[in-house]
């Protein structure tokens, strides 16, 4: 499972960083940031997700309000 993050649609509500702590406050841009994940794009960042932590991303996609994170299986259909 790998999850995907649109930085530039981010506004900043952090409400990912409550429910994973793969994400961070970026205070000074108000953005959040997603810890170790690679830029695939510009302001596009991805990374895969452990095991332990499948539950979490998806919530952390789900709570977001303006859908800047997607989560995808292991065959690259989304699935939040």
């Amino acid at each position: 499972m790998k999850v995907r993050f649109d930085r530039e649609t981010c506004i900043g509500m952090f409400q990912c960083v409550a429910e994973w702590d793969a994400f961070e406050k970026d205070e000074d841009e108000g953005k959040a940031d997603l810890d170790s994940a690679d830029e695939i794009e510009p302001d596009i960042f991805e990374r895969e997700v452990p095991d332990d932590a499948e539950l979490d991303a998806k919530f952390a996609a789900r709570v977001c309000p303006v859908d800047a994170i997607e989560v995808y299986d292991d065959d690259g259909e989304q699935i939040v």
